[in-house]
């Protein structure tokens, strides 16, 4: 999404400021929205020249009569978001607001495009003692009506909002449109969990300038505000106290193209797609505070009576996790579209809770299997005979698991038992609020775990002597390593082509190992697992290199795509896995079939 930037200005019969206040404005080329608020006949004159000259970067909007400052600036707002514009930075005419911080302003929202940004005002001698006194006890109140001191200024007029939160609330609740609208706006986006920044930026009061706050009805109305606002937060209590404990997004840094002319309203149809972003730029959810709460009930009541205390959870990251649930929809919308007839859930908010729920009890068993809470007779193998004799072997080898059920649960397990060498290779410590629940339930939970950023002569040096010394090796196939941009295969997976990382083959390869696959599964009695032969070795010629790795690609997308219909629930990733697929011929299909046990070692390497 492009970042598209524009200015708002509200006016009400400030003749002889504007043209000195867009002027200042005009510098940093941003396309600007005038206001006009039923001014007088005047006023109209000087805006109608000030929009000949400035044309095409200003747009004049007139109001019929004047509707306050709030009416104003939601107008604008529309006006904006219809106009293509992702973000609108708020700014009084009268002047007041320094215009040499435009971009500061553009800066912080280009950086965290979901959030709020605020001006804190920096005042001189101008400004006048009552209107201070005023404003902090409007702070005051609003900092009660958070439960928080996130929003320092709620009345400064110099402002960057997210198009699609603000109109999107806009369009849901009646706010005021008077004075007391600078206030409610903030303190109800904050409501919506709305991240904010905050820039101080310097206020003068000119001592000829013309102010329309009217001290009585103006304070009346703000009062009146602050009431609503108050019940609203009783209302909520239970809420915002939940929401302290949890993150707010910011969301990732846009590029920088600053649009000027129009087009489609991106910011309404950008907010419905699925997450895109590559994985390990998705912002952890859920906090750490949250998570230790859970660790403490999972120790005291253990993992059955704590699994109750997910359902909420589950609800509350489920209606708030948008992109997780268009993710999950898409998911089983592939899935069921590759299903060839056999049952599969169907794609809606049922099916995203179930998986949901399935993630955050996946969680919960890890820190069970951690803290000792589950034994091993808890996990069974589907046929021991292939991991007795490898073990027995004393053989090293290279497995490959997925974000398909839980692969943690198994090594925790293993670390505790007689066989503790599994060592797990992790391209980033992406969760780290959740890893440091879990160091926390076990010491030894950093031991065996190797955090890798690519697949490298280095990486396959530190793998080898591993393999050497007889240690199993773990990864996963299904996500793409941070720092290996565009070593990507195209595969086949649920009748769509994926980008699936290239490492886990040539990593076999440079280790000349076994490679086995590896999924442990929740079912209704515990956890079973499939542990099954993958390849005696993987050979890389080079004349053949990128076919071969596409075959073995393909080979292990089939075979996760088998399992994810086994247990549709449990595969956890919650992006859109197929969108950096290119638009080459994929590899072909047929390799292995899917429903049928995998064949053994040598048919393997003949087929591939």
């Amino acid at each position: 999404m492009s970042f598209a930037a524009c200015i708002v200005i509200p006016i009400y019969n400030h003749k002889d400021a504007i043209g000195d206040t867009v002027a200042r404005l005009a510098v940093h080329r941003l396309p600007i929205f005038v206001v006009d608020d039923g001014s007088d006949d005047a006023t109209q004159k000087v805006l109608q020249a000030l929009s000949a000259q400035y044309a095409p970067q200003l747009t004049l909007l007139r109001l019929p009569e004047n509707g306050g400052k709030g009416a104003a600036v939601m107008a604008g707002l529309r006006a904006a978001r219809d106009a293509g514009y992702t973000h609108a930075l708020q700014i009084d005419a009268d002047g007041q607001h320094d215009a040499n911080d435009v971009p500061r302003f553009v800066a912080a929202a280009r950086a965290a495009p979901a959030a709020v940004i605020i001006g804190r005002p920096v005042y001189d001698a101008s400004v006048p003692k009552a209107r201070l006194i005023g404003r902090y006890l409007t702070h005051l109140w609003v900092w009660i009506e958070t439960l928080s001191f996130t929003i320092r200024d709620s009345m400064c007029g110099f402002r960057i909002y997210p198009l699609a939160s603000a109109c999107a609330l806009i369009e849901r609740v009646a706010l005021p449109t008077r004075m007391d609208f600078d206030i409610e706006i903030l303190v109800r986006l904050y409501w919506r969990r709305a991240a904010f920044r905050t820039i101080p930026t310097r206020v003068t009061y000119a001592a000829d300038g013309v102010s329309h706050f009217d001290v009585w009805s103006d304070n009346l109305r703000i009062s009146r505000s602050h009431t609503r606002l108050v019940c609203g937060m009783v209302v909520r209590l239970p809420m915002l106290l939940a929401h302290k404990a949890m993150p707010r997004d910011a969301g990732m840094p846009l590029d920088a193209d600053i649009r000027t002319g129009t087009g489609l309203n991106t910011a309404t149809h950008e907010v419905a797609r699925v997450d895109s972003r590559h994985w390990a730029r998705i912002a952890e959810r859920g906090s750490r505070a949250g998570m230790l709460t859970l660790a403490l009930s999972c120790r005291w009541f253990g993992p059955r009576a704590t699994g109750w205390l997910l359902h909420p959870i589950v609800a509350y990251f489920l209606l708030t996790g948008r992109a997780a649930r268009a993710a999950s929809r898409l998911y089983f919308t592939r899935l069921a579209s590759a299903a060839q007839g056999e049952p599969v859930p169907r794609p809606g908010w049922r099916s995203a809770y179930r998986q949901m729920f399935a993630f955050a009890q996946a969680g919960l068993d890890k820190l069970a299997a951690w803290s000792g809470r589950v034994n091993a007779d808890a996990v069974e193998f589907d046929d021991p005979r292939i991991f007795e004799a490898l073990a027995a072997s004393g053989r090293g080898a290279l497995v490959i698991g997925a974000h398909l059920g839980n692969l943690e649960m198994m090594r925790a397990l293993a670390m505790r038992g007689a066989y503790t060498k599994i060592t797990a290779i992790v391209y980033t410590e992406h969760a780290r609020r959740f890893n440091s629940v879990l160091a926390g339930a076990n010491s030894r939970f950093a031991q065996r775990l190797v955090e890798v950023s690519d697949f490298g002569p280095q990486t396959s040096m530190m793998m080898q002597e591993r393999i050497e010394a007889g240690e199993l090796l773990v990864i996963v196939g299904d996500r793409v390593p941070t720092s290996e941009a565009g070593r990507t295969v195209n595969a086949q997976f649920l009748g769509a082509s994926a980008p699936f990382a290239q490492g886990p083959y040539v990593l076999a390869h440079a280790l000349r190992c076994p490679v086995y696959l590896f999924f442990c599964l929740k079912e209704r009695a515990g956890h079973r697992v499939y542990f099954e032969p993958f390849a005696e070795r993987i050979d890389l010629p080079r004349g053949e290199r990128t076919a071969q790795i596409a075959a073995w690609a393909q080979r292990y997308a089939l075979r996760l795509e088998y399992y994810c219909r086994k247990a549709p629930y449990q595969w956890f990733n919650f992006y859109d896995f197929w969108s950096r697929a290119a638009h080459a011929q994929p590899a072909r299909r047929g390799v292995v079939d899917p429903r049928a046990p995998a064949r053994s070692n040598g048919e393997a390497n003949g087929r591939a």
